[in-house]
């Protein structure tokens, strides 16, 4: 699914010999041409997002291995292709070779080796389950509850603010003091994807249901459990049970109904029915004095649920999340199931990917920094760094001199915005200092154990963090990830490797271009330290107010303003975009943009570039723009999206330049036109 920058995504010059290629990536004669794929035929004004790519969507198809398909997932191709190039010849090295080297070649190849997981069988989750069925009474349950709590909740990813396990952690910044470590707990234990596919009424989502019933069973009978049919029927409204307590996704992404600090005294008292003394001391956190339950209500929900349903009802959850969870390490009449439900079911997705691309996201999920050393070292020279880092400078002075230009701010205000932006942390390419994984065992040929063990590893990482100093030169993506993100506790931003590439970023292209899509990706990640949530921290990361009653209100009206404008899209029939659920993004798209223009000015100085392919500077830089969201998806993703992302999908994402003047003069767009707005309608927030 395309996100993209995140508050958390294509060579032009391809690996033609990279084994395992599935599709082109490009069209015959398409490197050659910047902008490539645009439909003439169609008035910017109209549908912008078609004008750009209107030809690329009327020639290409999803592949049968994707929910969607674009730019970021064609740069996703060619990293695939290079991981599993480097991860090959990590494989060819000698006994002698580093330690991470043979990490990532045994636990890639133990992932492949499908011959050894299937004369294994489902031995290895004998020990889990004889544990599951030794449960006997509410403390026990606690007990295991805690030994399941994994640092697996991806903050960063829109559609993972929930794990499937109990609860999940998190280990970062306190949100009022961001010089310690505090853990986050966050509600957890659904397998779909969020509440509203256990308690939406349409149709849609309750034939979703009773495909679900079916993959619970599936899952159980595999795995040689009696009466599958009527368990699952008993797991499946638990699980409705659980979301029902559960927060919206909405409310989960603001920032201050979640920073809730509970004393770890406090959660009998707060959350009674779940024995959190043994829960925790199981978890190893009972020295933890404080917690941020970033969900209460949903704590409050699962500690009453442990009380009130039957221990065999637990069971039984507990025994289908504990097989769905690690089916893809299991033979592959497991694996083929659990991708029925959550691949054909969830998304859409006709086929599976190859296993050795699978191999390579799981090789880069466990042990994602030691690939990307070896990434960047080959694919990510020292002149695309640099120049990356003038353009981030570039775009940092245009911010500074948007807020100088507010006349709706006060000067005490933008004197404490420009602190913070002087303040930002930016990494570009890669961390200054990479992971140590000297303490993660990996054995070749026990696939399902070097996954154990990884977890462990990872939940042993941020445990470790507690009582430490913080580390503001922590990485959370990997080199070779095609994304990037904004840090506001850190109030730090982090641009990998991945996304500094082709045609996103780009020394053969016109330098519109580079502005209008790296740049403006630049741009939105500085901007969410000033979208709704992230104006929310102060310049040392700190959630405190630093705004004038009467500027925060401004700032307010104009972000209401364009939830309203997002509300009024209708991707699918019956499901529209929530502005309020993509607000911080909407907010950094639209600032993003806006100070990427002003910062291509700056770098032209002024002077008109080149007209390239008929374009005009100030076109290329909207066009390419417009080329960075370039996208299809599977009506199944695209409506798992809307109920999930923080995100707007991506034409809509593209439709952004409705909101500045510069698209109006350039393209000539004028009242009657569909996207064209009043001047003042267009949302100005930066």
């Amino acid at each position: 699914m395309p996100t993209r920058t995140r508050r958390p995504l294509l060579a032009l010059c391809l690996l033609a010999a990279a084994a395992g290629a599935a599709y082109p990536l490009l069209a015959a004669g398409e490197a050659a041409a910047p902008f490539a794929g645009m439909d003439g035929s169609v008035t910017p004004g109209k549908d912008f997002f078609r004008y750009a790519n209107g030809a690329w969507l009327a020639r290409t198809r999803i592949p049968a291995d994707r929910s969607s398909f674009g730019i970021t997932e064609e740069l996703e191709e060619i990293c695939t292709q290079r991981t599993a190039d480097l991860i090959r010849t990590a494989s060819a090295s000698s006994p002698s070779a580093s330690n991470d080297l043979r990490r990532i070649a045994d636990y890639y190849s133990s992932f492949l080796d499908e011959n050894t997981i299937e004369t294994i069988g489902t031995a290895p989750l004998k020990a889990i389950l004889a544990r599951i069925a030794a449960i006997g009474d509410r403390r026990s349950l606690a007990q295991f509850l805690g030994t399941t709590l994994r640092a697996d909740v991806d903050v960063l990813n829109a559609t993972e603010l929930h794990t499937s396990n109990f609860l999940g952690l998190w280990v970062a910044q306190d949100l009022d003091n961001p010089g310690r470590y505090c853990p986050f707990l966050l509600q957890g234990g659904l397998d779909m994807p969020d509440r509203d596919y256990y308690l939406d009424k349409g149709e849609k989502m309750a034939e979703v249901r009773r495909q679900f019933a079916k993959h619970v069973a599936r899952m159980l009978e595999l795995a040689g459990f009696s009466k599958s049919a009527e368990r699952a029927r008993s797991i499946v409204a638990f699980e409705t049970a659980i979301a029902g307590v559960h927060l919206s996704r909405a409310d989960s992404e603001e920032v201050r109904k979640g920073n809730n600090h509970w004393s770890r005294k406090e959660f009998e008292q707060r959350a009674p029915g779940l024995d959190w003394k043994a829960f925790f001391r199981a978890a190893r956190l009972s020295s933890a004095p404080t917690f941020t339950v970033w969900q209460p209500e949903a704590v409050r929900g699962l500690a009453a649920l442990v009380a009130s349903q039957p221990l065999e009802v637990w069971q039984d959850y507990l025994r289908f999340h504990a097989i769905d969870r690690m089916a893809n390490y299991l033979p592959r009449a497991m694996v083929d199931a659990r991708f029925e439900f959550h691949g054909k079911v969830l998304t859409g997705t006709p086929e599976q990917r190859p296993r050795w691309k699978r191999a390579v996201d799981e090789t880069n999920d466990v042990l994602g920094e030691a690939v990307g050393k070896r990434y960047v070292e080959l694919y990510f020279p020292a002149t695309e760094k640099a120049r990356a880092e003038a353009m981030v400078r570039n775009l940092i002075g245009a911010f500074s001199a948007r807020i100088d230009k507010l006349e709706w701010m006060a000067p005490a205000t933008k004197a404490k915005a420009k602190a913070k932006l002087a303040t930002l942390k930016v990494g570009v390419g890669y961390p200054d200092r990479w992971r140590d994984y000297s303490a993660l065992k990996v054995r070749p040929g026990d696939a399902f154990g070097n996954r154990e063990r990884a977890e462990r590893f990872e939940y042993d990482r941020n445990l470790a963090k507690l009582g430490r100093p913080v580390d503001r030169g922590e990485w959370v993506m990997t080199p070779q990830t095609v994304d990037a993100v904004n840090l506001p506790a850190m109030n730090a931003l982090n641009f990998p490797a991945g996304i500094l590439q082709p045609p996103f970023f780009d020394p053969n292209r016109p330098l519109a271009a580079d502005y209008g899509a790296t740049g403006a990706t630049i741009g939105h990640e500085i901007s969410h330290s000033f979208d709704d949530q992230g104006a929310l921290f102060d310049a040392q990361g700190r959630l405190a107010n630093w705004w004038t009653d009467t500027d925060f209100a401004h700032f307010k009206a104009a972000g209401a303003a364009l939830a309203r404008q997002y509300d009024a899209y209708h991707p699918l029939p019956d499901l529209a975009i929530n502005g309020r659920q993509t607000l911080s993004e909407n907010i950094a798209d639209l600032a993003g943009l806006a100070v990427a223009l002003d910062a291509f000015h700056l770098a032209s100085q002024q002077a008109p570039g080149p007209v390239v392919a008929g374009l005009t500077a100030d076109q290329q830089f909207f066009v390419s723009y417009a080329q960075s969201w370039r996208a299809e998806q599977r009506e199944e993703a695209l409506r798992q999206h809307l109920v999930t992302d923080g995100h707007a999908p991506p034409e809509y994402r593209a439709d952004t330049v409705r909101n500045l003047d510069g698209w109006y003069a350039a393209f000539t767009v004028r009242e009657g036109d569909s996207l064209y707005l009043a001047p003042a309608a267009r949302v100005r927030v930066w």
